[in-house]
């Protein structure tokens, strides 16, 4: 019964798949109604810590965003590349990376597309390089930032299975290791492909005039209004807060009061975050529920609610009998476990969605904390199909042509440098957690 189960998920996977977005998570419903009606096993927990923790997070970066304190960064980002041009293919990806880890989400890196691909071309640079790898750390961000949606599972995790895991632990590991990682697909990055003087591609593309038009194009410098006195606040309320949340995940034990653990402490955080910025702002709550911020949060939401809750159900009811299967390559080979992250990942667009539905298996195969904190880059693996939404706009963005789709579909621009940077990032973390703990 286990595999037919197990099918049913991957059908569910599959399906989301096709349809994209919050799919996963209503698809991930009907699968819990199939296995309450039909097998008559009754459901899993839903992942309600986690949820909150993300809808907190979320509420408070949407607000950030509706002040214009998100544009600001942008700014600011966008200021750095045009000083230091000839250093895009490592700035870049800096940039996307340290915007992720700031504001809690990969979306932030779509202001920065057009500037990366215009500092690039117009230095001569070959587009792909920088482009592909800022998208590629836009996305290994997540796990390092204080405010992401993975930290919250971790912490929620642990909680629930009695363990004594921090904040701290978490970015003390993730922060080094995917940074590096980072570094080193940047590198790869810089000789990837031809020069576009010597791509004879590219220079057949650009005898055709309207083509060589498009792709010098207008300059992408940001040309939007000036961000007002509250945008400024809001943006300095917004990193305040997030130096809060780290000081008090140093000194929970003394702050905290006794039975509140840090998961609960994030979601009342980045509320009281959120309502700073409101109350010294002069923000529309409209404008918080429009942004592009708060529907994405809110698809990440649905989409662990199901998925999450369909996994959850088939394995805590088949629980002994993976153990039983599994526990032996696991307790030989621990680092196995990354390489399943992985896999998973590949299916699913989440990297919370791929922790909530991981960790608790992890726990109960009683792997070591130092193992499930050391392999956490793992769980991002969603650039080995071309068609996440940040991956699509740098192939978009790209009017030189050379990031791209290959014609066997895997053979695009994100391919190596993901796996550099994932690679390179799960092996530094798996030493430096050893190392530590």
């Amino acid at each position: 019964m286990f595999w037919i189960h197990l099918l049913l998920l991957l059908a569910v996977i599959f399906i989301g798949i096709r349809f994209g977005g919050v799919a996963f998570g209503l698809l991930g419903g009907l699968g819990v109604a199939i296995l309450s009606f039909v097998f008559g096993i009754a459901p899993g927990a839903p992942p309600v810590s986690v949820m909150l923790i993300i809808l907190a997070v979320v509420v408070a970066s949407a607000t950030l965003e509706a002040t214009g304190g998100l544009d600001l960064l942008v700014q600011f980002a966008e200021k750095l590349l045009r000083k230091h041009p000839e250093f895009i293919v490592f700035l870049g990806p800096i940039c996307t990376y340290t915007l992720t880890v700031l504001v809690g989400t990969g979306h932030s890196v779509y202001p920065l597309l057009p500037v990366i691909y215009d500092v690039a071309y117009n230095q001569g640079i070959r587009p792909e390089r920088p482009l592909a790898i800022s998208t590629v750390a836009s996305q290994m961000g997540i796990t390092a930032s204080p405010i992401a949606a993975a930290a919250a599972v971790v912490l929620a995790t642990a909680t629930d299975n009695n363990l004594d895991i921090s904040l701290i632990n978490v970015l003390v590991v993730t922060i080094p290791a995917t940074f590096i990682g980072m570094l080193a697909a940047a590198t790869w990055s810089l000789r990837r492909g031809k020069d576009l003087d010597k791509d004879a591609a590219y220079l057949e593309r650009m005898k055709d005039p309207e083509f060589a038009q498009e792709a010098a194009g207008a300059s992408a410098e940001n040309k939007d209004t000036e961000v007002g006195p509250g945008g400024r606040r809001g943006l300095f309320i917004f990193l305040l807060g997030i130096l809060c949340v780290i000081m008090v995940a140093l000194t929970s034990k003394r702050v905290l009061p006794a039975g509140v653990g840090m998961s609960v402490a994030i979601q009342f955080l980045m509320l009281s975050v959120g309502a700073f910025i409101l109350l010294f702002t002069k923000v529309k709550p409209k404008d918080i529920v429009h942004s592009s911020v708060f529907t994405a949060g809110m698809v990440a939401v649905i989409t662990i609610f199901g998925i999450a809750w369909l996994s959850d159900t088939i394995i805590g009811h088949h629980k002994e009998y993976i153990i039983s299967m599994v526990s032996s390559m696991v307790d030989h080979y621990p680092w196995t476990f990354a390489i399943a992250m992985f896999i998973v990942s590949v299916f699913l667009k989440s990297q919370a969605a791929v922790l909530t539905v991981m960790l608790p298996l992890g726990f109960s195969l009683g792997l070591d904390k130092e193992v499930l904190i050391g392999v956490l880059p793992s769980c991002y693996a969603y650039f080995f199909f071309p068609f996440y939404p940040s991956d699509l706009a740098a192939i978009s963005f790209d009017r030189s042509g050379t990031t791209r789709i290959g014609k066997y579909v895997l053979n695009h621009s994100f391919m190596v440098p993901g796996f550099i940077g994932v690679g390179t990032a799960t092996l530094v973390g798996y030493f430096i957690a050893t190392v530590l703990y």
